[in-house]
């Protein structure tokens, strides 16, 4: 669909060690792409691909943390391209183009968020797993300096619109958004500096007890402790060991 995610990747600095911990935490399988020219591992569901592995030595990408992103698709890249430039954000690499995979480039909002802009070379997912399939997208999250400007930039270029807007306290106000009049996800501004400001990804597991026993077995860190969300779910927040941020959402068994 487009203006929604529709692919996320993990840049990291150990490939063989992250394969390991996702696929144990999440319950993801994992084979080799057949149309990257390095070595790009497929996170998949039901051998259905849902996210990418890559490390960034083999990408060439070398001084970038390990972390998590997020491809929004689009109809156009050089058009989105000028307007993530209007809007006030930024673009971090040229256009580059993958034969049979699609085109793609990376840019930031203008809080300095990354994500990619995201052109499929096909649109058709085959059979790609129903939502809240365990190893799926449950979530998208994104902590930012200023989230009001950071939705007004987002709405700008994809159209999202505001949703509920919760009171979390002393923590702020967490803002959903809405994709197609559909939930997606919330935006928060943080003013605690320590706070990475990123795109967060939440992967659906099948109980989230089990899978904090995993990280923790595995060498991750759980960064908050599991807190019940409406619709009868629980998240958890954490870091995989080679220090990338990712969440986790699912039922209490």
């Amino acid at each position: 669909m487009s203006g929604s995610f529709i692919w996320y990747e993990l840049l990291t600095s150990d490939a063989q060690a992250a394969e390991a911990f996702y696929t144990y935490v999440v319950g993801w399988g994992a084979e080799d792409s057949v149309t990257s020219p390095f070595r790009y591992r497929l996170l998949t569901v039901d051998k259905a691909p849902v996210a990418g592995l890559m490390s960034a030595k083999d990408a060439q990408v070398e001084g970038v943390p390990p972390m998590w992103s997020g491809y929004v698709m689009v109809d156009d890249v050089p058009a989105y391209v000028e307007r993530v430039k209007q809007a006030g954000g930024k673009v971090h690499t040229e256009i580059m183009d993958i034969p049979e995979v699609g085109t793609f480039v990376v840019v930031a909002d203008p809080l300095g968020a990354p994500f990619q802009l995201f052109k499929p070379a096909r649109t058709d997912r085959g059979g790609y797993p129903p939502p809240f399939t365990p190893g799926t997208i449950g979530w998208h999250e994104l902590v930012s300096d200023d989230a009001e400007k950071a939705l007004a930039f987002y709405a700008s270029l994809f159209g999202w619109t505001k949703g509920e807007a919760m009171d979390m306290g002393p923590m702020g106000t967490y803002q959903i958004f809405n994709v197609d009049g559909q939930m997606y996800g919330g935006m928060m501004t943080s003013t605690d500096t320590s706070d990475v400001k990123l795109w967060r990804f939440y992967f659906i597991v099948d109980d989230i007890d089990t899978a904090v026993a995993r990280i923790k077995e595995k060498g991750g860190q759980v960064t908050t402790e599991p807190m019940e969300v409406p619709g009868d779910a629980w998240i958890i927040e954490g870091r995989d060991p080679q220090g990338a941020y990712f969440a986790l959402t699912g039922p209490r068994k």
